[in-house]
């Protein structure tokens, strides 16, 4: 409790240097903006940002970084919503329900929505990364490579909650998005896996060009496909400010996805975007008669979505400051420019160096709070795209997806990658595939593989003994116990039993 008073006190000190509050205000605004492009990622966002400020003073230069940050997150949401082409990873489950809406009209509510969500989101990672940094960093410590490996089993398994219902549909698109994550040179190695010795395959393909095109140019080539029985909706814009039921009248998802995101977004190597994922699964499987059904414009889902993957921010900073541990590329940037200012993160961080980790705790708060005015300007303006007639919008659909996949790597090559999952994407959607699935599945697998060896590696090559560890450690057993929860629940045994138990007939 003392920590806890000493750390707040001397965070405290932000607010006799009230030059770093708009220097905080105007990183949420570039990150924001950045993270709202097709292409530039939060970590592209805060590596352009933090480049300026390597001659900086150390507090203008942490302040800039971390509302970068914040505001990337955030911005991912906007391009989602509005062109179904997620701006960041933690992103994608935003645009489940967030098109929907804007192709219904309600493109200002759901840019309401969202700002409010992840402000809220936001300050409970905050509050965590106060209250809870110490504790929540021996939980993380916890998870070994096994446990790294269950997560991102359970993450797969909860893909086909994004199949629409179909099983086969989902685990298909799911281990499709696998198979290409491990397209490339293996990092342990050096073998190259089905690159049939083209050297741009070495490196792997990148995933910006993939979510574009499997998102973007996908979408416009399936409205191409349907245009004249695309209908362009007059957008509500009465009240950009959501009502206090669409901002409050879903607090336990809010909490509950919350604190999804403060834990993972807590481990090494996981995110916002398996937070998001997580969060919206258990949404979707609570949440009793929705007034939408999820995936048509349910406003759980993007509850769900952004409160948690804001609230990951929060959850990855606790690592990075008290471990020295990056829990994503996002943060290492972050760390990078601690370090260039002289800032030596670890277990000593708390309580010492001039109080230095309460004014970044001070910081991240404070810009989760300027979050809120910072997300509602040019709502109105952005909610407008969406009424723009499809012959201008669709075109420019296709050269924003074009210049951002190019923009990413300033790879040519990524922009055929680009357009050949673009095709890829129509052909499933046309068919009754979600691309969601295949991109995420493609994400986790990175991480399965590599905690799969890791884990393998420390038990000297033995499937048994792996097995072994996993029994004798109750942390696993929980996970795997979960892991098979999750795969009943999706063959519906699970309802099945509960039937039974009652006596319903079958």
């Amino acid at each position: 409790m003392t920590t806890i008073i000493e750390t707040f006190l001397s965070g405290l000190f932000v607010f006799t240097k009230p030059e770093l509050l708009l220097f905080v205000m105007g990183g949420l605004l570039f990150g924001m903006y950045a993270g709202a492009m097709p292409g530039i990622s939060a970590t592209m966002a805060i590596s352009l940002m933090v480049s300026f400020t390597y001659n900086w003073s150390i507090y203008p230069a942490i302040a800039v970084a971390l509302g970068c940050y914040v505001g990337a997150v955030y911005g991912g949401s906007r391009s989602a919503i509005l062109l179904n082409v997620p701006g960041t990873p933690s992103a994608i489950a935003t645009a489940f329900d967030g098109y929907p809406l804007a192709k219904q009209g309600k493109a200002a509510k759901a840019l309401g929505i969202t700002a409010i969500q992840s402000v809220i989101g936001g300050i409970i990672g905050s509050v965590f990364l106060l209250v809870a940094a110490p504790l929540i960093t021996r939980f993380a410590l916890m998870f070994a490579s096994r446990d790294y490996f269950l997560l991102a089993l359970m993450g797969i398994m909860l893909l086909v909650s994004m199949s629409g219902g179909s099983f086969a549909k989902g685990m298909f698109s799911g281990f499709l998005g696998m198979f290409i994550g491990v397209i490339g040179m293996d990092a342990s190695t050096a073998v190259q896996r089905f690159t049939f010795n083209n050297i741009y395959l070495m490196n792997g393909i990148s995933t910006v060009a993939i979510i574009i095109g499997m998102f973007g140019l996908s979408e416009s080539l399936v409205q191409m496909r349907d245009f004249r029985k695309v209908t362009v909706r007059k957008q509500e814009l009465k009240s950009i400010m959501p009502s206090l039921k669409d901002a409050f009248g879903y607090l336990r998802v809010t909490i509950e996805s919350s604190l999804i995101g403060v834990f993972i977004g807590a481990l090494p190597g996981t995110g916002g975007n398996i937070a998001a994922l997580i969060s919206y699964d258990r949404a979707k499987k609570t949440t009793k008669n929705p007034e939408v059904p999820f995936g048509e414009g349910a406003i759980e889902g993007l509850v769900a979505s952004e409160s948690s993957n804001n609230a990951a921010v929060g959850g990855a900073v606790i690592p990075m400051l008290t471990l020295g541990i990056p829990g994503d590329s996002a943060t290492a940037l972050l760390l990078a420019c601690l370090t260039a200012h002289g800032v030596v993160t670890g277990p000593t961080l708390i309580g010492s160096q001039d109080g230095i980790f309460g004014i970044i705790v001070m910081l991240v708060f404070i810009a989760n709070i300027l979050l809120l005015p910072a997300s509602l300007t040019g709502i109105r303006i952005f909610a407008k795209i969406v009424e723009v007639p499809k012959q201008i919008l669709l075109p420019l659909i296709i050269v924003l997806a074009t210049v951002g996949s190019f923009a990413a790597k300033k790879n040519l090559m990524d922009v055929y990658f680009m357009a050949g999952f673009g095709v890829l994407g129509y052909f499933l959607s046309i068919h009754g595939f979600k691309t969601g699935p295949m991109v995420l599945g493609m994400i986790l697998s990175q991480l399965l593989e590599l905690n799969l060896r890791r884990g393998l590696v420390g038990a000297h090559g033995s499937v048994w003994t792996l097995l072994g560890q996993i029994v004798s450690s109750p942390l696993s057993l929980i996970l795997t116990a979960v892991v098979v929860l999750v795969v009943l629940s999706q063959f519906g045994v699970l309802k099945k039993l509960k039937k039974f138990k009652s006596g319903t007939p079958q």
